[in-house]
């Protein structure tokens, strides 16, 4: 490869990964406009197409597929590098860029980010609020604060808490309909997850197998605020009733452990001071939080 083809790569990395020149421009944060220029650039230096232009996308060509694990390769050495030297990084400075599950970051990790500015003022924090798992390994971050059973991914991970789920209901909404339900829950709401037409099993085995689902909602937030406002009762963590007013847990029902909070980080950024000050500053705290986190299996 020439020195100049190292411009162009990554942009053949995005089409190559995404098919698109629109996609990849959303990828790279810049125009299809410039892919396109980077792409045509790199098959005018290789004196070959590397991709069949149609109207439903870009596909590789023989070409570009014999181009891809190499340049796949480069990218990963690259990363490894960043990484090893990143490693060596003794200083309480520089920037942790973080990802973090929708559902704990305003209500959980907002003021935990707070606090740890406080303490450590020269560390800068970079946060990508998200539920999609961004790749450790490619350094998209260098920390992620995850929600999950189990974590499979090559990283070092810390499995810091697990946390309790129950049936809540606004208080408004119970005085309303709790005193009509029928025993196996006639004349209650779900609201939750999936599609609304088709019961799903965690209806079925629910304490109110016969409540009607009547809305299908595909944020956790959204979620809480719809049962927040008196429209059903929905599967939610123990801790939002601390940071919900009027929230409640359905009566005659009990909390269920659920899945985990977990810091995962890649293993080349265990040594790097401002990684390690900031996972274990986190940890600390959310292990605080024990009691708000299992709400009533807290004593057990």
């Amino acid at each position: 490869m020439k020195a100049m083809d190292w411009a162009q790569l990554p942009y053949f990395l995005a089409v190559a990964r995404t098919g698109s020149l629109r996609a990849a421009a959303d990828l790279m944060g810049g125009t299809h406009a410039t892919v396109d220029r980077h792409l045509r650039a790199l098959e005018a230096t290789y004196g070959v197409r590397l991709f069949e232009r149609s109207t439903v996308g870009l596909n590789l060509t023989p070409a570009g597929e014999s181009l891809l694990p190499l340049v796949e390769a480069a990218e990963n050495s690259v990363i490894g590098a960043r990484r090893r030297i990143e490693g060596l990084d003794k200083e309480a400075a520089g920037v942790v860029r973080v990802t973090a599950a929708l559902f704990l970051a305003h209500d959980i990790l907002s003021p935990i980010f707070a606090r740890f500015a406080t303490h450590y003022p020269d560390i800068e924090l970079d946060i990508s609020v998200t539920d999609r798992f961004k790749d450790l390994n490619r350094s998209e971050a260098d920390v992620s604060i995850r929600v999950a059973y189990e974590v499979s991914d090559d990283v070092i991970g810390r499995r810091v808490l697990q946390y309790a789920t129950g049936i809540f209901a606004s208080r408004d909404y119970l005085a309303k309909n709790w005193g009509k339900r029928g025993a196996k829950g006639e004349g209650l709401h779900w609201i939750g997850w999936g599609d609304a037409t088709v019961t799903p099993d965690w209806v079925r085995d629910s304490p109110f197998p016969r409540a009607i689902l009547r809305h299908a909602v595909s944020d956790g937030l959204l979620v809480k605020s719809m049962v927040q406002q008196g429209m059903g009762m929905s599967y939610l963590p123990c801790f939002v009733q601390k940071y919900t007013p009027g929230l409640v847990q359905v009566p005659d029902t009990k909390a269920e452990l659920d899945r985990s909070i977990w810091l995962l980080l890649h293993a080349d950024l265990r040594e790097t001071t401002r990684v390690r000050l900031f996972v274990d500053f986190v940890a600390k705290e959310i292990k605080s939080l024990r009691a708000e986190f299992l709400g009533p299996l807290a004593g057990t």
